[in-house]
């Protein structure tokens, strides 16, 4: 190498390889590094993630995954502007790039102000295909003060918006209001906040914002108060347009417009700073006094969310000739996530989700390769294929949602917990005309109560209910009891939604040891049962009482057994149970195993006391015999392919049912019946519940009910028409009387 030197930060350099010979000139930053500009683009994606692209020479290209690593990544986002990353992807993830691969082999130690200081191979020296180009995610929070580059030379796309946050500013008369869907829009750049101007701002540019707020949409509003107020108050505009399509799930989706001329008294041509008014969606639409007029019956919704912890999340179904079914990720983007989002009241998308990432779905696959222009109203009415062939349920879309800020973790608190996820459950109330914190009565305190609380507090699903939390005292400023007879249903968004006493508190433990306490989790298992495989192995046996021993001591007859002699015969319904963990945990049982019961007649130790109900029922919802399954020993009889066992019931083993396995309890099991001896010929409801006293936390209740119409004349039984609960529409749900009993009844 031959360098000739002019000038302390700049140099012409002759390089000579065995391959080629070419000349770099490139100016030189203050560390001696060569100056770069960072981009992020590919298909799909949000603005804080990307295939990394490097403006160096005046053409852009990309960098090789080779070495890459989290420490580049880092460099590259706080680069880009953003706070850290959270992750890097490998093999063109975001799409391939073009032009020149610039950078390889790079190893950084996440300290360098840019990648041009971090080791590699050097600019334009690589041995890779634009099929190893990198990407990254970078976490959404901006760098405080960050001074974004405005001009990118020789790039055919136009900038960005590129700002550290975003805000809708409510007025003094509006401040008060839960949630807030009106005011100024102020963007910080540079550390402050500052207005827009008007001049350029359209209806689309107001949608994006009312999206990312969490509202569907937005609404006219009275212009003449934000007038005068604006211009009383101190002038601070952002100099430059914004240009969105209103697909956009972000402001900083946007493209940046033209700068704008601001006259010498800081304000832009028409003088007035941008207003928004949004609309929410009917779950966080304000209450009113006056109520509605008339009783009225919701529609049935086209689409509804599965399997999400949170608000606003889950995995997406449609209804399809009265039954419900998910929808294939292949071409799953975020407009067609929005339009879900929006139809279901909530804001544009946050992810679009692939890969079952809210878990597992049952039933068909109604729509795949969907296209949406974003602004149709209902996911149903986008382009997609009929044809869901190779389509599974490991490929079932979901979505996350912008929703609005309601403030709900605000008035609880989870205290005293080893970590954020667990504690006691404390409450804001009003006490003598001040706000105090105080305990909730563990009385009647169960998993859907505490899957209420986790929810609320955006901790995502319950994984305990503690009715004792002596070791968990925290404040004891916060001992007294402040709210009791706590009964949720386990779909309220807050706790004091759910059936409580109000303020005739009374808990006759008192609230120390015995406040309620909870345990939160990110994942939950969801045990769904197969009513397949028991449409298809339903069939009637005639069995002498002497052969029952086992099953007698363990009360699966009917009381009339208990008068009867050994050479007596009870007529049982055998069927065989398959139950599908399609979850994304583990489902172990509550007990720990010092507390399982053993049982001499079979050998094993049971880990649940109840874990299902079999149950026979009139057409009417009469309950007219029963299947007491005492208590279950749970395994992985077997599981999908490339899924290892875990739990087994032989030589001791640990017990549960593994994510993507099933527990198999054959029909020629004792317990697995019903006994009908008593029973009269005629048409019956036949239901089978699982986890029935919500022992464990899942992700979906609904799924753990199944029922079948059945006719028995005395000699045959028939089994006919078995479907899980939730999976067809409300009119075919309504011919199976009982079909979604409320469990909380025999809680």
């Amino acid at each position: 190498m031959v360098c000739i030197m002019w000038h302390p930060l700049a140099a012409c350099c002759l390089l000579s390889t065995l391959l080629s010979m070419w000349m770099l000139c490139n100016a030189q930053s203050d560390s001696g590094s060569p100056v770069i500009q960072l981009r992020l683009a590919g298909e799909k994606r949000k603005h804080y993630e990307g295939r990394v692209e490097v403006l160096y020479n005046g053409e852009w290209g990309t960098v090789c995954d080779d070495d890459f690593s989290i420490y580049a990544a880092q460099v590259v986002c706080r680069e880009l502007g953003f706070m850290d990353a959270e992750s890097w992807s490998p093999s063109a993830k975001f799409g391939k790039g073009e032009g020149r691969i610039w950078l390889d082999n790079v190893h950084c130690t996440g300290g360098e102000k840019s990648l041009a200081q971090c080791e590699s191979n050097g600019f334009g020296v690589s041995d890779c295909k634009h099929s190893e180009d990198v990407g990254v995610v970078c976490t959404q929070k901006r760098i405080p003060g960050y001074k974004f580059i405005r001009n990118q030379a020789n790039s055919d796309e136009a900038l960005q918006v590129q700002v550290e946050d975003v805000r809708i500013r409510a007025t003094y008369s509006h401040r008060k209001r839960i949630p807030i869907t009106e005011g100024f829009v102020e963007v910080k750049d540079g550390g402050k906040w500052r207005q827009i101007c008007s001049e350029e701002w359209t209806e689309m540019n107001s949608r994006v914002i009312c999206g990312m707020y969490g509202f569907p949409g937005e609404k006219r509003f009275n212009i003449r108060p934000y007038k005068l107020l604006a211009k009383r108050r101190k002038k601070n505009y952002w100099g430059s347009s914004v240009n969105c399509t209103g697909n956009e799930a972000d402001l900083s989706d946007c493209k940046l417009g033209r700068e704008i001329e601001l006259k010498g008294n800081g304000t832009c041509g028409k003088g007035m700073p941008v207003v928004v008014s949004c609309v929410p969606g009917r779950a966080f639409a304000p209450s009113t006094s006056t109520g509605f007029s008339k009783a009225y019956r919701v529609e049935q919704p086209l689409v509804r969310l599965r399997g999400g912890a949170m608000i606003g999340e889950g995995r997406v179904e449609v209804l399809k000739n009265g039954e419900w079914g998910t929808v294939c990720d292949d071409n799953w983007n975020i407009r067609a996530a929005t339009v879900v989002c929006r139809e279901l009241g909530f804001g544009s998308a946050k992810d679009a989700l692939t890969g079952g990432r809210m878990g597992q779905g049952i039933g068909p696959v109604h729509m795949n390769e969907v296209d949406c222009s974003g602004f149709e109203k209902s996911l149903t009415e986008c382009f997609f294929n009929r044809e869901s062939v190779g389509c599974s349920h490991e490929e079932d879309a979901a979505v996350r949602c912008n929703v609005p800020a309601m403030g709900f973790n605000s008035r609880l608190r989870l205290n005293g917990g080893r970590n954020p996820y667990e504690g006691r459950v404390e409450v804001m109330a009003e006490r003598n005309g001040s706000l105090v914190w105080g305990t909730v009565c563990s009385d009647s305190w169960g998993t859907m109560e505490a899957m209420v609380v986790c929810r609320q507090l955006g901790l995502g699903f319950a994984s305990h209910a503690f009715q004792e939390t002596w070791y968990w005292q925290g404040d004891s400023s916060a001992d007294a009891v402040v709210m009791s007879g706590v009964r949720c249903s386990g779909t309220e968004l807050t706790l004091d939604q759910c059936l409580h006493h109000g303020k005739h508190v009374t808990c006759p433990k008192g609230g120390g040891r015995f406040a309620a306490g909870v345990s939160c989790t990110q994942t939950a298992p969801d045990l769904v049962l197969s009513a397949q495989v028991v449409e298809q192995t339903t069939y009637l046996e005639d069995r002498p009482m002497y052969a029952l021993q086992c099953a007698h001591e363990e009360h699966c007859l009917s009381s009339s057994a208990e008068k009867a002699d050994s050479s007596s015969y009870r007529r049982l319904l055998r069927f065989s149970s398959q139950i599908h963990n399609n979850g994304l945990s583990d489902f172990r049982p509550r007990a720990a195993h010092h507390s399982w019961i053993w049982h001499e007649c079979h050998r094993h130790y049971h880990s649940m006391e109840v874990f299902t109900h079999y149950d026979l029922m009139s057409l009417n919802g009469t309950k007219v015999a029963e299947g007491h399954k005492a208590s279950f020993c749970l395994e992985d009889t077997s599981c999908d392919e490339g899924i290892q066992k875990r739990y087994e019931c032989a030589n001791f083993g640990s017990q549960g049912i593994t994510v993507g396995c099933w527990d198999t309890y054959r029909h020629d099991i004792d317990c697995q019946w019903i006994d009908i001896t008593d029973l009269k010929p005629g048409d019956y409801i036949f239901q089978v519940v699982i986890n029935p006293n919500y022992e464990v936390a899942e992700s979906d209740y609904s799924n753990n009910i199944m029922k079948c119409r059945s006719r028995y004349d005395g000699h045959r039984i028939w089994m006919y028409n078995c479907h899980i609960g939730g999976t067809r529409s409300t009119d075919v749900e309504d011919t199976f009387p009982g079909l979604l009993n409320n469990q909380l009844s025999s809680r």
